[in-house]
């Protein structure tokens, strides 16, 4: 049985549909990466999956239980790590993490608080003020509260958001040890370094799953071209967003990248434009970052109100 099976989920809030028909399944011990901009439905969804929220519409099991009916259950045995720092600043680190075993009703709570303190490294500030920690380090301590109570799925809400990249690249690799030992996890990220790091991904924009599998099953199901230009002069820019055949266009350093879908029309419009200014352009690789603006230049705006009434009609 997967451990995150859901179908449909659907969720509104007046007259917007910011969650549509959305589908997804997790399997137990995966890593798997929830990827879009900003209000794009992703928060809504997590807290669906983790019983925080009721679908309008949709079905589905989480760890076995029904999101429709057994939220109580779920929520006991999920980790949820918001986008924000919800523990508080005026106690210690050792106190906040007795906060939340009492919560969980966890006995005996020092063993509890003690071993999670010490497999996230946190032993020797264990008497310090969590107001005073620094970006990585309350990331860390929220990491601990989240699975101190040894949940089976972990839910991280853009978990790395203004941690320098050495905090995130140490919290990626706690969480590669987590799913070694079994726990499965979703993780919400607008990076796209730790997006790679994922086992599957999914893509969500405006409420709607446009993309789901492995990066590169993403990255190759998007049909794109990408073609590279040295040294080309930076006035060129605005020309070749012009032609036909491109969808972007982009300075990246010395180097221009080029996108398009249709490959046939981008390699006649550059080999023209080649001919007449002598800036050769070479195939490159598709980034997953190409990918991701691509689906958002093809998204419908949920803030659209036409677009959102049209949808919440029954």
């Amino acid at each position: 049985m997967s451990v995150v099976a859901v179908e449909g989920l659907t969720k509104r809030f007046g007259d917007r549909t910011v969650v549509d028909d959305v589908s997804m399944t997790i399997e137990k011990g995966e890593i798997v990466g929830f990827l879009g901009p900003n209000g794009s439905g992703k928060t809504t969804t997590i807290r669906m999956i983790c019983g925080l929220l009721t679908p309008d519409a949709g079905s589905g099991t989480v760890l076995g239980f029904d999101v429709l009916k057994d939220s109580r259950e779920i929520k006991r045995r999920v980790g949820y790590m918001t986008q924000k720092f919800s523990f508080y600043e005026d106690l210690t680190i050792e106190e906040n993490l007795d906060f939340v075993a009492r919560l969980y009703e966890l006995s005996p709570r020092r063993l509890y608080v003690d071993r999670t303190l010490d497999s996230l490294g946190l032993t020797s500030r264990r008497a310090q003020l969590a107001g005073t920690l620094s970006g990585g380090w309350k990331q860390r301590v929220a990491l601990a509260a989240c699975i101190m109570h040894e949940p089976d799925l972990l839910l991280l809400d853009e978990p790395t958001a203004g941690v320098d990249p050495k905090a995130r690249r140490e919290f990626w690799d706690e969480i590669h040890l987590l799913a070694a030992g079994g726990l499965t996890v979703l993780v919400s990220t607008h990076y796209m370094d730790e997006a790679e790091r994922c086992h599957r991904i999914n893509y969500i924009s405006y409420g709607r799953l446009l993309a789901c599998g492995t990066v590169d099953e993403v990255v190759a199901g998007a049909g794109l071209a990408t073609f590279v230009a040295r040294d080309a002069p930076p006035e060129l820019v605005a020309r070749i967003a012009g032609l036909p055949g491109v969808s972007q266009v982009a300075p990246f350093g010395t180097t221009l990248h080029v996108v398009g879908a249709d490959l046939g029309l981008l390699t006649a419009s550059l080999a023209a434009l080649t001919a007449e200014t002598g800036v050769a352009f070479t195939r490159g690789e598709t980034s997953l970052e190409d990918v991701f603006i691509q689906f958002m230049s093809r998204a419908e705006d949920n803030m659209d109100g036409a677009a959102a009434k049209a949808r919440a009609k029954p």
